[in-house]
């Protein structure tokens, strides 16, 4: 019994592809020591990985050699970000074959598609509902609540995705002044010119949405130099690619200190158990998103094939719909609940924000699932 991964395995987003690949790979050993799948006479699980490669066209290629070889194939996962997944699925869903993926974009579960869940939240919930959650954090660890924003961006479609809702009203909703507003378009040459403006207008903290290393460095530079880094401002950025072991080689955790992330998944006190085994076995420094939701699709494609008591597509995705949980596979997720709407979109999630503390980037919200406490100024 096949479980399929599509993911980038070559080019430049490679590396989120590996550390999907280790996600099911630790599952599917862990569920065939456990005895495999119990109602199917504990048939053991085995992992067929696809290359998305880095394009629309390359991902659709890939769900394609899925579907003409998927002999053996029950469901599937990947293809982490949102353009390969909409591709993918768009195969995924003509052959009836139950799909997973982490990807947020709203389109992925708006297109009346029976076979795709989404085990986060969607984009537009994550905007909306990552400023709150960031308010009430800092209002929790300093006793005020922050008043005035200032928002840096750069111009790629991703981060004015995310800013655009809140710059039109988001932040007004929230009795939030944006004091000062900066779109960039990459390669960012000097920023000094937008941190002058942020000593000038004294915003609360920093909304920073950077899709690109270098970019983000040189922001984070020109903060310390100007007396504003290491968490003296505040600043909120989005994307788990700023959580990671890269990201503190190219910049250092002098730099990142304070840095909060906005992430749709990350290991949490639930795992607090199997997190030192899984994290030894993965080889990794610590997990993340990638991994950890990669892990938790795997045992939700095992607790559905539980539940089905067959690997016929539709009676499997059936269960997979019906999925509502707070137990078992949904320890490997954020929030109280593991269940789906009719259009197969996340419900019960909880908007994550991560926080680098001593060279390490930690889980501090939600409350009942964190494992570091905030740090946010007092003044």
């Amino acid at each position: 019994m096949k479980i399929a991964l599509i993911a980038p395995v070559s080019g430049p987003m490679a590396r989120q592809g590996d550390l999907m690949r280790k996600g099911a790979e630790l599952a599917i050993e862990d569920i065939n020591a456990a005895g495999g799948i119990k109602a199917l006479g504990g048939a053991k699980l085995l992992l067929m990985v696809e290359d998305a490669g880095d394009k629309v066209e390359t991902a659709k290629n890939a769900a394609q050699r899925l579907v003409a070889n998927r002999a053996g194939v029950v469901a599937g996962t990947g293809a982490w970000s949102s353009s390969l997944t909409l591709a993918v699925t768009e195969v995924t869903e003509r052959a009836e074959l139950p799909w997973l993926t982490l990807s947020y974009a709203d389109q992925i579960t708006s297109r009346g598609f029976k076979y795709v869940v989404q085990t986060v939240p969607v984009a537009s919930q994550l905007a909306l509902s990552s400023m709150p959650t960031v308010l009430d954090m800092a209002q929790a660890a300093s006793g005020k609540r922050p008043t005035k924003v200032a928002i840096i961006s750069d111009s790629t479609a991703a981060s004015q995705a995310f800013v655009t809702p809140l710059r039109d009203g988001g932040f007004q909703k929230l009795g939030v002044t944006v004091v000062s507003d900066d779109v960039f378009t990459p390669p960012l040459t000097d920023a000094t010119a937008m941190i002058q403006k942020l000593r000038a207008t004294r915003p609360d903290f920093l909304l920073f949405y950077s899709t690109s290393f270098p970019d983000a460095k040189l922001v984070l530079n020109k903060m310390n130099e100007f007396g504003l880094g290491k968490g003296k401002l505040p600043a909120v950025t989005v994307g788990v690619q700023l959580a990671s072991p890269e990201i503190l080689k190219a910049v250092g955790p002098e730099l990142l200190e304070g840095l909060v992330v906005v992430a749709p998944n990350w290991p949490s006190k639930a795992q607090e158990a199997a997190l030192p085994g899984l994290t030894r076995r993965s080889g990794e420094p610590w997990l993340g998103q990638d991994t950890i939701s990669t892990y938790g699709d795997v045992w939700l494609i095992k607790d559905a094939l539980e539940r089905a008591g067959s690997t016929d597509g539709a009676k499997l995705m059936a269960a997979l719909r019906a999925t509502n949980r707070s137990d078992g596979p949904a320890d490997y997720y954020l929030g109280d609940r593991l269940a789906f709407d009719h259009n197969g979109r996340r419900v019960g999630g909880a908007v994550g924000l991560v926080q680098w503390q001593a060279g390490l980037p930690y889980l501090i919200w939600p409350k009942e699932d964190a494992v570091r406490t905030p740090l946010w100024p007092k003044s």
